[in-house]
Order: structure tokens, then sequence, then C-alpha cells
């Protein structure tokens, strides 16, 4: 169960990290998407840092 727990979490981090690359690379990029694709990634990062 954990296994499966810490894939989707990696999984979802590297979404985010897409994501924050796609909204970046746009020519008018908005900064409150990004900040809070920052933030929910952080969030992600440190739930794989506690479970780890």
């Amino acid at each position: 169960m954990r296994n499966n727990h810490l894939t989707a979490l990696f999984s979802k981090h590297a979404d985010l990290d897409a994501r924050l690359r796609s909204e970046a690379s746009r020519p008018n990029p908005d900064f409150a998407v990004l900040n809070r694709l920052k933030k929910e990634k952080l969030r992600v990062k440190e739930n794989i840092f506690s479970l780890k």
C-alpha cells in the first residue's frame, strides 16, 4: 500500500513539474497559477520525504 502511495505521489510531483514548466514558458505566465503549483509541488515533495 505504501509503495502505491509513493508511486502516486511521484507521479503527481512529475505532473506538477510539467504543468509548472508549461505555464512558465507561456508568453504571459499567470504568476498566481505558478505560485499555487509551486506550493502544491512542495507539499507533495514533503509528503514523499515523510514516507521514505
